[in-house]
C-alpha cells in the first residue's frame, strides 16, 4: 500500500520496538480529537466525486431515521491522502480509501490517537472498492457511532447531576449533566430537561406492568396507545386541553437492542402536540426488567424547531445508555 501502509507499518514497528526494548512501557497516542458525529474521509479527490464517493455519502451519509427532517448519520469531511499527516491523523473516527493493488476491509483501533476508529477500504478497481465499503460499512458505521457515544458520555461526565430522584422513584441511575433540572415529579414519572438556544432537551422515565405489552401482533399499537396515555397526563403543551401524543401521519420505528445489561426494545419517531402545531424527535427504551416485575420507560425527546436536531438526539440517547439498574430496586 502507499502512505498509509507506511504509516501503519510504522505504527506497528515503533509498538514492536517500545516493547522489546523497555517491557511494559506503552507507545504515547495523543488524544482524539474532532466534533461529534464527524468523520474525516481520506481518498484523492476525483474517487470522492465518483461512484466510490458516492457509496461512501449514500452508507455514511444515509438519512437517521426518526427525525423531522433529513439529516446525516455522520457530518463528513474529505481531505486528500497528501494532508493526512500531523494532527489530521489524531482525528477520532477515520475512513481511509485507497486504489492500490490490494484488496483491504478493516478496522484498526487507535491507530494515530486515542480512541480512535481507522476504517481502511482500499482495491485495485472502483468495483472492488466499492464492493469493499459495501461489506464493511454496517460493521464500521456501528463501532464509528459505539466510539462517537463513548465520547459524548465523557465530555458529560465531567460535571454530573446529583439530583437522586431516579434512583429514589424507580432505583435507576442515569449520568445526566449538572445542567439538566428535574422539572417534575410524581409517583412514577420523572421529568429533567435543559434549556437550549431554541427550545429544550428532555428526559422521562415510568415504569409500565411487565405484561402491558402482551402481544406482539399489537406492539406497535401498544407503544403508541403507552406514549399518548403518559403525554396526556404529564406533558401538557402550551395551552389547555393540548398535550404531547406520538405523531399520528407515521409509525414509530422499533429496533430490538440491549441497554443496562438487560433486553430492550428501542423506539425512534416523532412527537406532536395535540391541538396545537408543535413536534419534535423522540427516543425510547422499553427495558425488561424482569427482576421487577415491570417494563423499564426511558425517554428523550426534543423540541428545537427550525434546528438541527441530530446531535441533540445524540446527546439524549448517549445519556440514556448509561442505565444502571439499582441492586436496591429488586422486589422482595
Amino acid at each position: 500500500m502507499k502512505k498509509l501502509g507506511i504509516l501503519l507499518i510504522a505504527t506497528a514497528l515503533l509498538a514492536l520496538g517500545a516493547c522489546k526494548g523497555s517491557g511494559s512501557k506503552k507507545k504515547f497516542l495523543p488524544p482524539s480529537t474532532g466534533g461529534i458525529n464527524t468523520l474525516m474521509v481520506i481518498m484523492d479527490t476525483e474517487l470522492w466525486r465518483g461512484p466510490v464517493g458516492e457509496k461512501i455519502r449514500d452508507e455514511f451519509a444515509a438519512q437517521i431515521v426518526g427525525l423531522p427532517q433529513i439529516e446525516p448519520k455522520f457530518t463528513l469531511t474529505q481531505v486528500p491522502p497528501k494532508v493526512f499527516k500531523g494532527t489530521t491523523t489524531h482525528s477520532r473516527s477515520i475512513l481511509y480509501v485507497e486504489q492500490d493493488s490490494t484488496s483491504l476491509a478493516h478496522i484498526k483501533d487507535d491507530a494515530y490517537a486515542k480512541p480512535q476508529k481507522v476504517a481502511v477500504v482500499t482495491g485495485p478497481t472502483e468495483e472492488v472498492m466499492i464492493k469493499n465499503l459495501d461489506s464493511l460499512a454496517d460493521r464500521a458505521i456501528k463501532e464509528f457511532k459505539a466510539n462517537e457515544i463513548a465520547e459524548a458520555q465523557r465530555r458529560f461526565e465531567r460535571s454530573l447531576s446529583k439530583d437522586k430522584a431516579l434512583e429514589e422513584e424507580f432505583g435507576i441511575h442515569l449520568d445526566v449533566p449538572s445542567l439538566y433540572k428535574v422539572g417534575r415529579r410524581e409517583d412514577n414519572f420523572v421529568w429533567m430537561d435543559i434549556q437550549i438556544p431554541k427550545g429544550t432537551m428532555n428526559i422521562i422515565a415510568y415504569e409500565m406492568p411487565w405484561d402491558y405489552f402482551s402481544n406482539d401482533s399489537t406492539f406497535v399499537e401498544d407503544i403508541v396507545r403507552m406514549r399518548d396515555s403518559i403525554g396526556e397526563k404529564y406533558i401538557p403543551g402550551p395551552y389547555e386541553n393540548t398535550y404531547m401524543i406520538t405523531e399520528k401521519a407515521f409509525a414509530p420505528y422499533v429496533f430490538p437492542a440491549e441497554i443496562g445489561g438487560k433486553k430492550a426494545a428501542e423506539v425512534k419517531g416523532v412527537w406532536e402536540i395535540h391541538g396545537y402545531p408543535m413536534a419534535g424527535p423522540f427516543l425510547t427504551y422499553i427495558i425488561n426488567d424482569e427482576e421487577n416485575n415491570r417494563k423499564m420507560i426511558i425517554e428523550g425527546f426534543t423540541f428545537a424547531p427550525s434546528e438541527a436536531k441530530r446531535d441533540y438526539m445524540f446527546e439524549l440517547e448517549a445519556i440514556l445508555k448509561t442505565v444502571e439498574f439499582e441492586p436496591s430496586a429488586a422486589s422482595d
